[in-house]
């Protein structure tokens, strides 16, 4: 099975039903359609909770990557048009991307995976993105559910 069929909004699902969204990830991580090893193993260091997947409204998401001088992670131009513009074009064929993948820090949602099919739901104008978010700490994950407006 190819990466676009394991990979999904659905089998993210399961996995979470299954208890085992922290191996999905890891392994989407280290997939061709995400090719983020370094994440997937910082990730695997260290204990997380999990929530998810969950629609977050795209506002309350914080891009780190992308082709702007101030961004964490900064992407040439053209490589990012390109790669956003290709997801754009998937999203109009009916394509549905797998969950963003967000980390809780200092009340924000700071977006370690899926900044290309962030930006390319943005420009098609979602309103929401369906996320994966990971906490340092159990308190914060209780936190988050207590104030966050989502949907799942």
């Amino acid at each position: 099975m190819d990466d676009a069929r394991r990979f999904t909004l659905g089998s993210a699902r399961a996995a979470a039903a299954d208890g085992e969204l922290a191996r999905w990830v890891g392994d989407f991580l280290a997939s061709a359609g995400s090719s983020n090893e370094v994440l997937a193993a910082a990730l695997a260091q260290d204990r997380h909770w999990w929530l998810g997947p969950v629609e977050v409204p795209v506002d309350d998401l914080v891009r780190l990557a992308g082709p702007e001088d101030e961004t964490l992670c900064l992407i040439e131009p053209e490589e990012w048009e390109d790669d956003v513009d290709g997801m754009e074009e998937s999203l109009d064929d009916g394509w549905q991307p797998p969950p963003l993948l967000a980390e809780y820090q200092d009340g924000r949602l700071l977006l370690q995976d899926g900044n290309h099919r962030f930006e390319a739901l943005l420009r098609a104008g979602a309103s929401h993105a369906w996320t994966l978010v990971y906490f340092d700490d159990p308190r914060a994950l209780d936190e988050f559910r207590e104030t966050a407006a989502l949907r799942s």
